[in-house]
């Protein structure tokens, strides 16, 4: 799988990597050269990503989850976690503790960033 990321979930992404700091900054330099590539297997919007490594720099030495987020309002206590690997953008997941996956990225202006 190669595939660009869908809008809502590259909204998501902006509101997780909208803060100070070289960490953030670098990784938001990736972001024009993401793609997903691969989906859970449960069947929420949860990606893989993955960073051409070729056309930029590797983020600054950090802790992964790099952001943790959660909506305020979802009556499942839903969130989204944004990893990395080797200082490059990994994984994009959402999480709630409702029965039934989460399939959809909810309005990024209901996030909440944790840190």
């Amino acid at each position: 799988m190669n595939e660009p990321l869908a809008p809502d979930a590259a909204a998501v992404l902006a509101v997780l990597l909208d803060g100070p700091g070289a960490v953030l900054a670098a990784l938001r330099e990736q972001v024009p050269y993401v793609r997903v590539t691969g989906r859970c297997r449960c069947g929420c919007a949860s990606v893989d990503l993955g960073v051409d490594r070729g056309a930029v720099a590797a983020a600054p030495v950090h802790g992964s989850p790099v952001a943790e987020a959660f909506w305020a309002d979802s009556e499942y206590g839903a969130g989204v976690l944004l990893f990395t690997a080797g200082g490059y953008l990994s994984g994009l997941e959402i999480y709630s503790g409702a029965d039934e996956p989460l399939t959809g990225w909810p309005d990024p202006a209901g996030l909440t960033v944790e840190g």
